[in-house]
């Protein structure tokens, strides 16, 4: 399975879903992030939007794969694809997550537009509804997006592909890890903190230990969502 993670809009989570929702329940997939601004620092293959033309024939030699487009590179991307007829049949899916914020609304559905535009088909683009407070209905805070597809059905929608905020994000400082890697750690926690002999050494054993637990409900929410946004 290959899939494309794409939005016009920056800050929407394109990266924490390609690598911690999307990779990790896909078996032997590799991502790749092409983005010129911004480096995370992580170990993803990175490229230019101007490289893409050579990962189109990478993905050729591979059977799964993720790709997380960067904000600063989708025109670009785009341009590419128009000249590679028929590239866009390469992803199995066009994930576009998107949070409920109006600009970002707007860019969702003019990503969606130009998704349509190129060719790809209703069936492929699949949108992850992002950073949704607990209790609010994605039918409220989304409602110009569920209008559209209402009017336009050019993307597959699937209202319970809701991904809600979590304070585990703001305890990662941004950092983008692999968040089964944190739940499976061994580490007892609870012990560390009795062993240690200041205050602020149990602070950071008690904060590890509450990411480590928020860790395991992220994940089953991931579980969720990739089995409904893809089915």
């Amino acid at each position: 399975m290959k899939i494309a993670v794409i939005n016009f809009s920056g800050n929407v989570g394109k990266s924490t879903i390609a690598r911690n929702l999307l990779a990790p329940r896909i078996p032997d997939s590799e991502v790749f992030a092409v983005e010129t601004i911004n480096s995370d620092g992580t170990e993803d293959e990175t490229m230019k939007g101007k490289e893409f033309g050579d990962l189109l024939e990478a993905l050729q030699l591979m059977d799964s794969a993720v790709v997380d487009l960067g904000a600063s590179n989708i025109e670009a991307v785009m341009t590419i694809m128009r000249l590679y007829r028929k590239s866009h049949e390469d992803f199995d899916y066009y994930v576009v997550p998107v949070i409920p914020e109006p600009k970002q609304i707007r860019d969702t559905i003019s990503t969606i537009n130009a998704l349509a535009e190129l060719g790809v088909p209703a069936k492929k683009i699949r949108v992850v509804f992002n950073k949704v407070e607990p209790g609010d209905e994605p039918t409220r805070v989304f409602a110009g997006l569920f209008n559209y597809h209402e009017a336009e059905k050019r993307f597959t929608l699937r209202p319970d592909a809701v991904l809600h905020v979590n304070e585990i994000y703001s305890r990662l400082n941004g950092k983008v890890v692999d968040l089964r890697e944190i739940l499976n750690d061994p580490t007892d926690y609870k012990a560390k903190i009795k062993e240690a002999t200041t205050q602020d050494e149990k602070l950071g054993f008690a904060q590890q230990l509450s990411v480590q637990r928020l860790a395991g409900g992220v994940i089953d929410e991931h579980d969720a969502v990739f089995k409904t946004l893809l089915k």
